[in-house]
């Protein structure tokens, strides 16, 4: 594999950047082979696999950790919550470094940082130890995010971009799907520990493929400058926000998350002042379809995310089922999703990304509507039901979404777009379980889940679908918004 980095930043069909430094943009990469391609789906989808995993197995495991520990919930959810601080603070900056300094390098220490975590998770002694090593573990996981996306739309032509980011995300959905049945198997049998085992050897693997197989390198923004004081400032108005929304609905909680946006204003304000910024505006204001497709993906995110937590509370609390019968329910969606998104994706090679993504975000808020009308005695077959639809609607909107969002912008930018996109999804998953904390605390208060709460239970996970589905039918609007993108 040749490296395109020395060939300088290109569009993404292989023109010059406009306004670019035409001895830097003079020659448009070669065409990657067949062989090339392949090799780069192989490691993006061992990557898009490795996450998620770990994020949905760990949370299974946290009743396990907590009993060790001894740690009270708030410890506890903290174990979720440093990981996706984390990587929320470092997918952006980690994408503009790649892009300056070279895509591969930056992917390769992320999956060496995240095995390295992961080993020393096993290792652990304290709360306040796995906390730690829960933020490193997250810094590892925006290195990969922020570059895997990138790396494989630099390889993939344009034509053929939609089935293989497809792929990719199936990837992420069976890491999805796998890690709730793994991780708790796991845990049961071998105890939480071995949750992170499992990320040892597949680290490794994908390290071997990328020194061994990998040869290229791609950075078309080689020689420009890194914008440490936009990455600092992205840093501490984000962590205002999520700690934030982690508080609500206390007042300090709202009093962070203004502190957090007023910190996000001056950034933005930075950013369209400094010559070299950490990411560019330049993409939002001139790009209708990066904006509104990065809108549509944290709306999406925000409405859909806390829907297997509330549901494997209901299913666990009012309908008494066991973890591990919950977790069978609750993969349904995670399998639709993942049967799906290699379909959808091909499918926006050829239709407008806003049509197919559109219809994926009218059918989830479809599902998010009858699941507003959850009763304590709602049969199975209803729950299965409302998850397929959900399953069939976020598989229509994802892939066909990321592929519009990569696809807005120009070969320099893709580290930024991949950072982008995985920031739109952080934020959402963490305003998603803002809201449904919220909700209970205004409906129930801060009480443990027994029978005589089990009514107030279920109506606030139904005021809690309501909101998502209305968020959702905001998401039609924003993804409608887009424009075409052919």
């Amino acid at each position: 594999m040749q490296p395109r980095a020395e060939q300088g930043a290109t569009n993404g069909d292989g023109a010059a950047e406009p306004g670019g430094d035409p001895a830097i943009c003079r020659t448009p990469p070669a065409p990657p082979t067949p062989a090339e391609k392949r090799i780069v789906l192989g490691i993006a989808l061992l990557a898009g696999f490795l996450t998620p995993f770990d994020g949905s197995a760990v949370n299974i495991a946290l009743p396990a950790i907590g009993a060790e520990f001894h740690m009270d919930a708030v410890m506890l959810s903290w174990i979720a919550t440093a990981y996706l601080l984390a990587s929320a603070l470092f997918i952006v900056p980690f994408g503009r470094l790649a892009d300056i300094h070279g895509r591969k390098k930056v992917f390769l220490l992320g999956i060496a940082v995240f095995t390295v975590a992961s080993l020393a998770q096993t290792l652990v002694p304290t709360t306040g130890a796995m906390i730690a090593v829960r933020m490193v573990q997250g810094t590892g996981s925006a290195m990969i995010f922020g570059t895997a996306l990138a790396i494989l739309t630099s390889v993939v032509p344009k034509e053929e971009r939609g089935r293989s980011l497809g792929l990719y995300i199936t990837a992420v959905y069976l890491g999805l799907m796998v890690g709730p049945l793994l991780g708790g198997l796991l845990t049961q049998h071998l105890g939480w520990r071995s949750i992170f085992w499992i990320n040892v050897p597949v680290g490794v693997a994908v390290v071997l493929l990328v020194v061994l197989k990998l040869k290229g390198e791609w950075a078309e923004c080689r020689g420009e400058r890194f914008d440490l004081a936009g990455s600092a400032l992205y840093a501490l108005g984000l962590v205002g926000v999520m700690v934030g929304l982690s508080m609500l609905p206390e007042l300090v909680g709202v009093a962070l998350i203004a502190a957090g946006l007023a910190v996000l204003a001056v950034f933005v304000w930075h950013e369209l002042r400094t010559p070299s910024p950490v990411l560019n505006m330049d993409l939002f204001r001139k790009s209708r379809t990066f904006l509104f497709s990065n809108l549509a993906a944290l709306i999406n995110y925000s409405a859909t995310f806390a829907v297997t937590f509330l549901l494997s509370l209901d299913l666990q609390y009012t309908k008494g089922f066991s973890p591990q019968d919950a977790g069978f329910v609750l993969i349904a969606q995670a399998v639709v999703q993942m049967l799906v998104s290699p379909y959808a994706g091909r499918l926006s090679d050829r239709v407008e990304a806003r049509t197919v993504a559109s219809i994926g975000m009218g059918l989830t808020a479809v599902g998010l509507g009858l699941l507003a009308l959850l009763t304590e005695t709602t049969p199975l077959w209803y729950i299965v039901a409302c998850l397929l639809v959900l399953g069939l609607g976020f598989g229509l909107f994802s892939s066909p979404n990321t592929n519009a969002i990569m696809s807005a912008v120009d070969r320099r930018y893709y580290g930024v777009a991949s950072g982008m996109n995985g920031t739109m999804r952080l934020i959402g998953q963490m305003l998603s379980m803002g809201i449904a904390t919220m909700v209970f605390s205004v409906m129930i208060g801060r009480v443990e889940i027994t029978p005589p709460y089990y009514t107030a239970f279920v109506s606030s996970i139904r005021v809690a679908f309501a909101l998502f589905m209305l968020l959702c039918l905001a998401g039609i609007g924003a993804s409608l918004a887009r424009g075409r993108t052919r």
